[in-house]
């Protein structure tokens, strides 16, 4: 076989690259993140790791497409519109600021800018952990209007994780109370505990609150709250430490299952 070529693509978040005939059809592909080409035909071996022998890095393994597991069958057939796996770190925020931005001139900021803030600073420092085999669903949401700021599911198991702004404040976290500052305190570790136990249910799996507050001046936190989990944005990163909970079939199994939105319409 002769005269094939090489084409990178992108696909999923892997770099790929592609072998095609002389009509585009394809003969193989090189997936670059697990160090495997794969072939649509044991005949075309030879040609095809003559044609990609510039493009290899280290040692390769060469055989047919892996069978898809259940999880992969199941988000290849998930309709764009209901996949919340694109969901940018403060999805909501972003669409209801370009709905209504607001007075161009303000005698204050528009807390919701300071709040999107907090949600995109954490939702970066998450999707760094997708390396640890951590995954991140941003913007999860929930009957009623209510929504998860970040689902995280990995080895340590899921978590719904609430980012606060919390620049250059003092916390006082009473449990169930938050308060920032001066500001009256909010009952906001219960209502991240509700929205944990719906997302354990629609998963059918535990489901921790965290609470994440971003560049606090001070936390002061009186007794150790309830299930909720208390971190400084700067502590976000120890969650790719945690394991022993979860096998990565299971990551990848409730992954899938959780970025179908009709997932969430039954809680």
């Amino acid at each position: 076989m002769s005269g094939l070529r090489v084409v990178p693509a992108g696909r999923h978040g892997r770099e790929r690259l592609y072998v095609c005939r002389a009509d585009g059809s394809n003969v193989a592909w090189y997936d670059r993140e697990t160090g495997r080409v794969n072939l649509l035909g044991e005949d075309s071996r030879d040609a095809v790791l003559h044609a990609l022998r510039p493009f290899l890095t280290g040692p390769v393994t060469v055989g047919p497409p892996p069978v898809p597991t259940p999880a992969e069958l199941a988000r290849l057939t998930l309709h764009p519109d209901d996949d919340l796996a694109p969901n940018r770190p403060g999805e909501a925020l972003l669409v209801a600021l370009d709905r209504d931005p607001g007075p161009a001139h303000r005698l204050r900021p528009d807390p919701r800018r300071r709040a999107l803030a907090a949600e995109q600073s954490t939702g970066e420092t998450l999707d760094g952990l997708e390396g640890a085999g951590w995954h991140t669903l941003h913007s999860v949401p929930l009957p009623g209007g209510d929504r998860i700021h970040h689902l995280v599911i990995g080895p340590g198991g899921l978590f719904a994780v609430h980012a606060l702004d919390a620049r250059r404040t003092r916390v006082l976290v009473a449990d169930p109370m938050v308060g920032l500052g001066r500001r009256a305190a909010e009952p906001l570790l219960r209502r991240l505990r509700a929205d944990a136990d719906r997302a354990s249910y629609a998963l059918t799996a535990e489901v921790r609150p965290v609470l994440v507050l971003t560049a606090p001046a001070e936390v002061t936190v009186t007794a150790e709250p309830y299930r909720v989990r208390i971190l400084r944005d700067t502590e976000l990163a120890d969650l790719a430490r945690l394991g022993g909970v979860l096998k990565p079939a299971d990551v990848e199994a409730l992954h899938g299952m959780a970025r179908d939105r009709n997932t969430w319409g039954r809680v």
